[in-house]
């Protein structure tokens, strides 16, 4: 029997996020990280930074990858798994250069990293992978000799994910009165992208009418409503909808908008909604503000009764789904054939993203992936 820890050959595990403001004057600079190279003048960006203003210019991102951290570490220790986790963000700090030089000068040298986003998309795949190469390629030209670097698997149709949906999705309904509960309506919503960048979403074999992205929510979503069915007994209608569109108008986006929807379902006569926010990892300032501030509002003045789903979070069940996953990923680095689970229709997604998948429009080296120039 091999003596190498279940993890093998990873020695690391990062935790990889968007990161945001931790206060006033971080607000800003922030954006600026978030917008560079678009030319954005900085009196336009505290226009927008007006929602982190709201609540103290203080994202809650932040404060809930410390939970998530806490519980990986929890679950390791009592699994036996000895693998430290590390935390890094894209636009702010602790930011993903630092903790990859530290990682580096840990003596870490395979990397396994989780990614604060579920689904296959450029801006939830790919620019991870993007940021990780520009992160590799700034460890090298210092001189530093980088650690070898893998993505896990996206997990939005894995148990440890799926089903504290389902339970939040209960815990919601149960918050409206009683007149109205059996009759709610489902909105699973979603970041809105580009339809043009949902369509190249996930595997060029399966680009065109919204790609991977809409085809994997959809997927939990209908997932996520039968386990409700199951557990209530009755049939709550559901419909797949999209917030925080951000773009330009002339640019088609994905559509409804949740707003739009929540319109649309009250003059049908719904005499409920519950907001579901499957297509986001936590709480974070667009759950906070684009659901519980303005699609609340909007309801409120329609009069029409709403509960918020909560996110995974920090839930005990994610944060084993993630140990699962890591050891199924070095089961399948080590030449093991390891159980991979999933729920739904779509079964697993691949370990290692392949060429031509949710590409950009300008093509940039990517980490983790089967173009990647740090294999």
């Amino acid at each position: 029997m091999s003596d190498q820890p279940a993890h093998a050959p990873y020695d690391a595990l990062l935790l990889l996020s968007f990161g945001g403001p931790e206060g006033p004057d971080d607000v800003v600079p922030f954006l600026e990280n978030v917008t560079r190279g678009r030319g954005i003048p900085r009196e336009r960006l505290k226009e927008v930074g007006q929602h982190y203003f709201l609540f103290g210019g203080v994202s809650p991102i932040n404060d809930q990858n410390r939970a998530l951290l806490g519980a990986l570490r929890k679950e390791f220790a009592e699994h036996g798994t000895d693998l430290p986790v590390y935390w890094g963000n894209r636009n702010w700090a602790p930011y993903l250069t630092d903790t990859l030089r530290e990682i580096a000068a840990d003596g870490r040298r395979r990397v396994l990293t989780l990614a604060t986003s579920a689904y296959a998309s450029y801006s939830g795949c790919r620019q991870y992978r993007e940021n990780l190469a520009d992160a590799l390629a700034a460890l090298e030209a210092e001189g530093v000799t980088p650690p070898r670097v893998d993505k896990l698997r996206h997990y939005f149709n894995h148990p440890g994910f799926v089903r504290p949906m389902a339970d939040a999705v209960l815990a919601a309904l149960s918050e409206l009165p009683e007149a109205v509960r059996e009759g709610a309506r489902l909105a699973f919503t979603t970041h809105s992208i580009p339809t043009a960048a949902a369509d190249s979403s996930g595997p060029a074999e399966g680009h065109g009418d919204g790609g991977a992205y809409v085809a994997q929510h959809l997927d939990v979503a209908r997932t996520i409503a039968e386990a409700v069915r199951a557990e209530t007994g009755r049939e709550h209608p559901w419909q797949l909808v999209y917030q925080s569109r951000s773009g330009a108008p002339h640019i088609p986006w994905l559509e409804p908008d949740i707003c739009d929807h929540l319109e649309a379902s009250h003059a049908a006569g719904v005499p409920a909604v519950v907001m579901v926010p499957i297509g986001f990892v936590s709480d974070h300032m667009e759950v906070k503000y684009d659901l519980d501030t303005e699609a609340t509002a909007k309801a409120a003045e329609l009069g029409l009764p709403v509960a918020r789903a909560a996110t995974v979070g920090a839930d005990p069940r994610f944060a084993a789904a993630v140990r699962e996953l890591v050891l199924e990923r070095a089961a399948t680095e080590r030449g093991e054939h390891p159980a991979r689970c999933a729920l739904g229709a779509l079964g697993p997604s691949h370990d290692l993203c392949p060429v031509g998948c949710c590409p950009a429009r300008a093509p940039r080296p990517a980490a983790a992936g089967a173009d990647s120039p740090y294999a």
